[in-house]
């Protein structure tokens, strides 16, 4: 028996999203068939994703030959038809969700993360390119990115916030989109038409902290392995609940605001020794998104178990925080190094990816 992966929008209200988009994905009918079949109902992209999609699917090769002003602009040009593909196979849901669903994403350039203008900029631009209403833009929650998610959405322009990896980012997050939300309301705007989803990074919260709790390698330290990223996102629900279901943001909801969703990402467990579905199945839960791999997806498919968990044993994963900070691993700190290794990879998929593109492009002369 497989499971249903419809059951977890219908039955726990948790949306599956798909952390992957590549031509091959749209011309060989599978993104069609995960939205039909599982249910997926958003798709997640970012420079790795489209650096490895470039490179190893043949669909890209042909259009790879076109005259360019840069390699920037020819990458542009490639990853903007399966924007748009794809945000056209996922208009249905987002239709029939009255906009809280079927969303697409993408990333901007990482050489914008510490330019706040820049990064409104690009937004403004690279919504107007797609020319899709389900589109979101993808800014990380650097201090320039939180600011810029704050215009972004006062000027009812929908947005993914990325590379959020501690309760810090969360806070600061989730204040400056109702900072956005009220001064769009403010002015006039729809806060049906604004749509923000808060990316929470998993697996290399554990990834890292696993190291330095294996440094102290005391009974303690050692008995908290693999619990720190599951533990800061059942926290980090608790925040959303009391963030959006509370008072402070009661006169947003009456006109009509939405919340904004944490997204569980980075959710393919690293550690062979974890479960293969030790991002998904303790998070799963209302008003919440996680985005998968394939590979995540179908492991899923083939042996989850889906009921509604985010909130079982709070008290174990704070206990699981406070216990972490009394072994001198701090959180925050953690978060912010993870945020620039983050930051840094995407930057070198980009890097790489542009490099790539430059080498296929026609020369002249």
């Amino acid at each position: 028996m497989t499971t249903d992966l419809r059951a977890l929008h219908k039955e726990v209200g948790q949306s599956t999203w798909l952390d992957n988009l590549s031509r091959t994905l749209i011309h060989d009918d599978v993104l069609r068939k995960y939205i039909s079949a599982d249910g997926i109902s958003g798709v997640t992209s970012n420079p790795s994703i489209f650096q490895k999609a470039i490179h190893s699917s043949p669909y890209y090769q042909d259009d790879l030959r076109q005259a360019a002003e840069s390699a920037e602009r020819l990458y542009e040009q490639l990853v903007l038809q399966d924007l748009q593909m794809a945000c056209d196979l996922l208009r249905p849901v987002h239709h029939e969700s009255g906009g809280d669903d079927g969303w697409v994403s993408w990333e901007e350039s990482p050489r914008l993360a510490h330019d706040e203008a820049a990064t409104v900029a690009e937004a403004r631009r690279l919504r107007g390119l797609v020319q899709r209403d389900n589109l979101l833009i993808k800014v990380p929650a650097t201090p320039q990115g939180i600011a810029a998610l704050a215009t972004l959405i006062g000027e009812g322009i929908s947005v993914n916030v990325t590379l959020m990896f501690g309760l810090e980012h969360v806070h600061q997050v989730f204040a400056a989109y109702q900072q956005g939300l009220a001064h769009w309301v403010k002015h006039g705007g729809d806060p049906r038409r604004v749509k923000a989803v808060a990316s929470l990074f998993l697996s290399r919260v554990d990834t890292l902290v696993d190291q330095q709790l294996e440094k102290i390698a005391t009974a303690e330290a050692l008995a908290l392995r693999g619990k720190a990223a599951v533990a800061m996102a059942k926290v980090a629900y608790k925040v959303y609940q009391e963030t959006f279901h509370g008072d402070g943001f009661a006169e947003l909801a009456k006109a009509g605001g939405r919340p904004q969703y944490l997204l569980w990402a980075s959710t393919s467990t690293k550690n062979p020794e974890y479960s293969d579905l030790l991002y998904v199945e303790p998070l799963m839960g209302p008003e919440t998104i996680n985005t998968l791999p394939d590979e995540t997806l179908n492991k899923l498919r083939d042996h989850g178990h889906i009921a509604n968990r985010v909130s079982e044993d709070l008290d174990a994963a704070q206990a699981v925080m406070a216990g972490l900070e009394s072994l001198g691993i701090h959180m925050d700190s953690v978060a912010e190094q993870l945020q620039q290794e983050g930051l840094a990879a995407f930057a070198k998929s980009f890097e790489e990816m542009l490099a790539e593109v430059d080498k296929a492009m026609p020369r002249s002369g």
